[in-house]
């Protein structure tokens, strides 16, 4: 989705988008700090999306403690992800982007909503020096685009705070059983909601298999001061 940018480009793209503010996030695992530029209004970006039936509310506006959670996993274990062609679900403003990237991946972030993208572009190019390919998609109507992207399968899916309703369990492992190669990993981090839970109980009652680890955090928001995250580390079945 278009060719190499500056920095200066990138940040104009977001500047674009409204208001915005700056934050210093600090991973609390890893111990690395990321410069981050947050909108600073997110009524008008609500105002966008009240009559669209596939985004609700602008998710990827805000920081979540998943995708902190999940940046935190990949650092962690950067040898698990290092010279992989990985594909980021819902890139959201690029925290795990970053983590990726900084890994050594070869990445490719898709998201619904083009501002995200600008977003996460910018983050990774300010933060990790590099940026990903971007995809603009709807995993649940996979286009042609997406599945062209996967060849034959990526050998990582990074995942955090996808799952949000009923609807979205099947779709998601339909697309991901489409995306992910044979013996791929899917890292799917989650706040302990019911429809994750049943997504995984799905993905293992289909043969995916994997261990799991929380995250406490602390987070940015003192709002999340209670919330422990799931990653959930789960391998495609060979066949």
């Amino acid at each position: 989705m278009g060719g190499a940018h500056t920095l200066g480009e990138r940040r104009r793209q977001v500047e674009a988008i409204g208001p915005l503010r700056q934050l210093d996030l600090r991973l609390p695992r890893a111990h690395k700090t990321l410069e981050l530029l947050l909108p600073a209004d997110l009524d008008p970006l609500i105002d966008a999306v009240e009559h669209d039936p596939e985004q609700n509310l602008p998710y990827w506006a805000e920081l979540w403690p998943s995708g902190i959670a999940l940046a935190d996993a990949v650092l962690a274990a950067p040898q698990l992800v290092s010279g992989l062609r990985v594909l980021e679900i819902g890139c959201g403003l690029g925290v795990t982007a970053y983590a990726a990237l900084h890994a050594g991946a070869e990445l490719t972030v898709a998201d619904y909503a083009p501002e995200a993208l600008a977003f996460c572009r910018y983050h990774a190019l300010l933060n990790a020096g590099r940026e990903p390919a971007a995809l603009l998609i709807n995993w649940r109507a996979p286009s042609a685009e997406l599945l062209a992207a996967a060849g034959d399968g990526f050998a990582l899916v990074l995942a955090a705070d996808v799952l949000y309703e009923s609807r979205d369990v099947q779709p998601l492992l339909n697309v991901l059983e489409r995306l992910l190669a044979p013996g791929g990993l899917l890292w799917l981090a989650e706040p302990g909601r019911a429809v994750a839970r049943r997504f995984v109980e799905l993905a293992r009652a289909r043969g995916w298999e994997g261990p799991s680890e929380t995250h406490p955090g602390p987070w940015p928001d003192p709002r999340d001061a209670e919330v422990t995250v799931s990653v959930y580390r789960l391998r495609r079945p060979q066949t």
